[in-house]
């Protein structure tokens, strides 16, 4: 049996122009490169699983490269290039600060630091999770971090930038990354499906990039698990059965209901929910995001604020127009408040079904559009 790589590793870019959803922190770094201007330390900051220490990587390794392309990316065929590709690099060194924090872990570094690189132009070291560094750590890196040897660049990769004393942010250029936007997830992973020859339904990963949140690692991570659940057939039915998210159509299913005044049929709808084992804090806060969606819907050049298919961003549109801006904030404004209020009820499922019924009754005081 081969080897099994997880997509996050086996597709984890190796260029800056193949880092997804960074543009602004890509660029800036080229564009540093080309022109000669590199910083001696570089704060790296953001979510998990956006690029930071992918991005660390690609620029320890164009830095040392002899050979850039013209685009200031490296060849990936000299002789620097090829030792980092292969793992043997002796220039570039990781730290991870959550198991190596201690002030002894640091000052074993400064030692190494000024030892001038047998080959090639810069020692590198990035430092993982810096921000699990004792104070004490902290405190023997800041001279070094200050005022080191020119051929030494430090590179801090951190998810809790309030946690990193001022003194180190005032030696560093912050780079802030951002949670990568859906569209962008989805691309990912079409390309990596189609990489792969693994069927899918464009609205399963939109599923997926939901779910992530904006981290590409994670969005890849549930990837991997629902190609081995479904067999390398992803469908949106099934990848909803399997992170246990309510499929969205009853939302829309639920907005008719309360435009139609049928008390009767929405509890009926929302007992199906509940037979499928989802919880009311679960329902009621994915309505009131269904209502918020409704909203954004209203004004087309609000669409581009949902992160969902086209064909699910239709509906929404479709939905909206039919209830008309008065109705829908009364909608959100009623889900709102049983959702704040949802955790100190002690009936909970009764005080579901009531939120329900006052959603329902609403259309008998509104006038409609159309």
């Amino acid at each position: 049996m081969d080897e099994f790589i997880v997509s996050a590793r086996k597709y984890r870019p190796s260029t800056f122009d193949s880092v997804v959803g960074q543009q602004h922190i890509t660029s800036t770094l080229k564009n540093a490169i080309r022109n000669g201007q590199l910083a001696q330390a570089f704060l790296f900051c953001g979510p998990r699983g956006v690029g930071k220490t992918t991005c660390a990587r690609i620029l320890a390794k164009t830095i040392n490269c002899t050979n850039l392309t013209a685009d200031t990316e490296a060849c990936n065929e000299c002789e620097s290039c090829t030792s980092f590709n292969d793992g043997a690099s002796m220039n570039i060194f990781e730290l991870d600060a959550a198991s190596n924090n201690s002030v002894d872990d640091i000052r074993e570094l400064v030692k190494q630091v000024y030892y001038p690189p047998q080959t090639g132009r810069y020692k590198v070291y990035i430092i993982d999770e810096v921000h699990m560094l004792t104070l004490a750590a902290f405190n023997a890196f800041l001279k070094t971090l200050e005022e080191p040897p020119a051929y030494a660049k430090f590179i801090l990769a951190t998810t809790e930038k309030h946690k990193i004393i001022p003194t180190i942010l005032s030696r560093c250029q912050v780079f802030d990354f951002k949670r990568i936007k859906s569209e962008d997830i989805v691309k990912h992973l079409q390309y990596v499906a189609e990489k792969e020859s693994i069927n899918y339904e464009i609205e399963a990963l939109h599923i997926i990039a939901q779910k992530a949140e904006g981290g590409l690692r994670d969005a890849l991570s549930i990837f991997d698990q629902l190609v081995s659940f479904t067999r390398g057939n992803l469908t949106y039915k099934q990848c909803i059965e399997n992170l246990n998210m309510l499929d969205s159509d009853y939302y829309f299913r639920f907005v008719d209901l309360f435009r139609a005044g049928d008390i009767a049929s929405t509890l009926l709808l929302y007992q199906e929910i509940i037979d499928k084992g989802f919880d009311g804090q679960h329902f009621i806060t994915g309505l009131s995001e269904h209502l918020r969606n409704l909203l954004v819907s209203l004004n087309p050049e609000t669409h581009k604020l949902l992160e969902v298919s086209d064909s699910v961003r239709m509906h929404f549109g479709e939905q909206s127009l039919s209830c008309g801006l008065a109705l829908l904030m009364k909608y959100l404004e009623i889900a709102s408040d049983y959702e704040y209020r949802f955790r100190d009820a002690t009936n909970k499922r009764l005080f579901i079904e009531v939120c329900l019924m006052k959603l329902a009754s609403l259309t008998k005081n509104l006038q409609l559009p159309g």
